[in-house]
């Protein structure tokens, strides 16, 4: 009757350091599992990168659309708009109110400046989209681009995100970092 109890004296696979040490073709197979594994987990990971790439081109020709609309809303209200709207108002102030045609001049020109500038504001807010902000960070932590330096390993527990928004690269004399080219880095 063996250890177990069973009246078997051979180890069983489950008892280590009990038996003999596995053969060579029990190692080779270990191995082999091992590196489907490995392939596996690199397919898995290629796809879900393949994902987020194609997610955030999604976004930003989406943001790049919605930025040239803005625009175009920016340019027709400066334009077409003003010179209707605007010059009823100038004669409502001129005449109206008794306003010189200088004031009323000067108030609508200011009022058409701040319309400008909302709709400008809007298309650079929208255009931030088209940066690939995800990808980019997402190459950074892997190794790969301008932003490599600046990022956490890709062990590493940080977000990128945070490491990217909260430091921007910057010479350790706080001038804005190079790339080997001598162009600025844009953090993502």
């Amino acid at each position: 009757m063996g250890a177990s109890g069973t009246g078997d004296d051979r180890a069983t696979p489950n008892d280590p350091g009990t038996g003999p040490a596995p053969g060579l073709d029990d190692a080779l197979r270990d191995i082999g599992d091992t590196g489907k594994a490995t392939l596996k987990a690199s397919v898995d990971a290629a796809k879900a990168f393949r994902t987020l790439v194609l997610a955030d081109i999604s976004l930003a020709r989406s943001a790049l659309g919605r930025a040239l609309a803005f625009t175009g809303v920016a340019i027709a209200f400066g334009a077409s708009a003003w010179l209707l709207l605007m010059a009823a108002l100038i004669v409502f102030l001129s005449n109206g109110l008794g306003w010189s045609w200088t004031l009323s001049l000067l108030l609508t020109a200011l009022l058409s400046l701040a319309i400008t500038v909302f709709g400008g504001w809007s298309a650079i807010r929208y255009f931030e989209h088209t940066r690939l902000q995800a990808t980019r960070r997402q190459l950074a932590r892997l190794g790969i681009g301008e932003l490599a330096e600046f990022t956490p390993t890709p062990g590493s527990p940080e977000s990128t995100r945070e490491a990217t928004e909260a430091a921007p690269p910057e010479t350790p004399a706080g001038e804005p970092a190079k790339d080997k080219r001598g162009v600025d880095i844009t953090p993502p």
